[in-house]
């Protein structure tokens, strides 16, 4: 070979015969789903053994089933059953740190390393499962690797069969060449993503901490010591309460359905200037959606203090022809009806309306903050949702929203506890965003060393 055929070298690439499974340039070298060529690449089956640990199911004896979920979710816990109820009978045993995949939604990226509380668990034919060569390839590198967007759009190209029920061809896919940096590199990509999950887990938990402490620092302010619920015993079917003592209602909840405080309790019909409970205009007029005025539903409601964006809009006409309810800012809306009653939220513009699910509020401000009355109410949706009624849809009508109690401070120290909450919101958000940022950083960094 001249010195011509030297300098020629440097712009071939000398591929074998046998590892041209198709034509394309980019996938003989090793390029399909845009990895760098930072790292060797090497055949996917290359590192992984199948493994068949026969299982045959016995009907008294107990099994823990495997299952993987889509879109990175991994291997978890399908459920545990006794081998009566198993259907197929011949199944396989699953180890730690296996590489596990499902046939039929591995074009979803149902991939996955099985945990040590999964081990000796057992999986039907459909999940083809691996033995990881682990002093090649750490199977966590592997996990990381098979959540990417690229790893599973070739699992779909590996997939065949009708919509509903494609399974991967399982040999084309162990054909994927992967870049596999050294042993000492997969575990420091490793330990960096995890590292960034959990500080993302810490910021996570402390949002949760704080949840907790400031339904904790509200009752404390308020001296709330005792709620108790009115029930009958079982068998009273004849009870005496002298009408002194029925108040306002003459249901059984009228009886011992009490909370203790520092300060004067209320019946928040005390505190009410204006309730209505809101309506949805006609659907068949169009006329009547797509305004500028927002119109709430339950699930507009998200638990922050003041309303936000809607899915749905009215227009003025709406207004005018009276086929909707108004709110005015300041408002509180209260879900009473619904799986979601008792959420509330403040009316943050200068008008807007809601559905029938939602009841709005105007308070006499010279007595209650609306912030502080969200406060309570938010916090304390046991209290607010306790007179529900149990039928197919849990419901809190007027009546019974008129009748929740509320421990009414001095305006002064509503506000101290209303700055004190907005406080810690406040900082509830920086970590939920710290989370976030944490969690994108760990995708970041490891895509950043595998991909183009």
């Amino acid at each position: 070979m001249g010195k011509g055929d030297l300098t020629l070298m440097r712009y071939l690439h000398i591929v074998p015969y046998q590892n041209l499974i198709n034509w394309s340039v980019a996938h003989v070298l090793g390029n399909d789903l845009g990895f760098t060529n930072r790292y060797p690449f090497v055949s996917i089956g290359v590192l992984l053994k199948p493994s068949r640990n026969v299982v045959i199911i016995k009907d008294n004896v107990e099994y823990k089933q495997v299952t993987v979920k889509t879109n990175g979710g991994g291997a978890v816990l399908r459920g545990i059953k006794l081998g009566k109820d198993i259907g197929t009978k011949k199944q396989y045993r699953v180890t730690e740190g296996q590489f596990i995949m499902s046939k039929i939604d591995a074009r979803n990226g149902a991939f996955g390393i099985v945990s040590g509380d999964l081990n000796g668990a057992v999986v039907t034919g459909d999940f083809p499962v691996y033995d990881v060569e682990k002093e090649k390839l750490n199977p966590s590198y592997l996990q990381l690797l098979s959540c990417t967007k690229p790893f599973i759009k070739y699992a779909q190209s590996c997939s065949r069969g009708t919509t509903n029920r494609q399974r991967i061809d399982v040999n084309h896919f162990l054909d994927l060449q992967i870049p596999l940096p050294s042993l000492e590199e997969q575990n420091t990509i490793v330990t960096a993503y995890k590292n960034s999950i959990s500080l993302a887990e810490q910021y996570e938990q402390q949002v949760a901490n704080n949840g907790g402490k400031i339904k904790q620092y509200i009752n404390t302010q308020l001296g709330i010591e005792q709620f108790t619920l009115h029930k009958l015993e079982h068998g009273n079917v004849l009870q005496f309460i002298r009408y002194k003592e029925t108040l306002l209602r003459w249901d059984i909840w009228n009886g011992d359905n009490v909370i203790s405080s520092k300060y004067e309790v209320v019946r928040l019909r005390k505190l009410i200037q204006q309730i209505n409970t809101g309506t949805t205009p006609p659907t068949n007029k169009p006329e009547y959606f797509g305004g500028d005025i927002k119109f709430y539903t339950p699930s507009d409601i998200d638990g922050d203090m003041y309303l936000g964006k809607s899915e749905r809009t009215l227009t003025q006409k709406a207004i005018v022809d009276k086929k909707a309810r108004i709110f005015y800012k300041g408002d509180l809306l209260f879900v009473g009806i619904g799986s979601t009653v008792g959420k509330v939220g403040i009316v943050s513009d200068d008008i807007a309306s809601s559905n029938q699910q939602i009841t709005g509020l105007t308070l006499d401000r010279h007595s209650i903050l609306p912030e502080f009355a969200f406060i309570y109410m938010n916090a304390n949706k046991d209290i607010t949702t306790a007179e529900q009624s149990k039928t197919t849809l849990p419901i809190v009508n007027q009546e019974k929203i008129k009748n929740i109690q509320i421990p009414l401070p001095p305006l002064n120290i509503q506000n101290e506890i209303v700055s004190y909450v907005k406080g810690q919101k406040d900082l509830m958000v920086q970590l939920k965003q710290r989370a976030q940022d944490a969690r994108k950083k760990a995708i970041i960094d490891f895509e950043t060393k595998l991909f183009v």
